[in-house]
């Protein structure tokens, strides 16, 4: 069996998983993340961009090789 860490990927795929893991926080947190956001005066995009890096090490890569 192969483990890979998400920084072992080209930068082609750590962006577009990046992006994936994004649209799948806001999706998932998205409303409640808006009224952190409100209720503390920080930045959207900032906040999901940090959970998005977090949510990705909670995902299981499969490949085809």
């Amino acid at each position: 069996m192969v483990y890979l860490n998400f920084t072992d990927l080209s930068e082609e795929a750590q962006n577009r998983l990046l992006e994936d893991s994004k649209k799948d926080v806001e999706r998932k947190f998205g409303d409640d993340i808006r009224k952190y956001v409100r209720e503390n005066y920080t930045c959207f995009e900032t906040m999901i961009e940090e959970e998005a890096l977090r949510n990705l090490y909670s995902y299981k890569f499969i490949f085809n090789i």
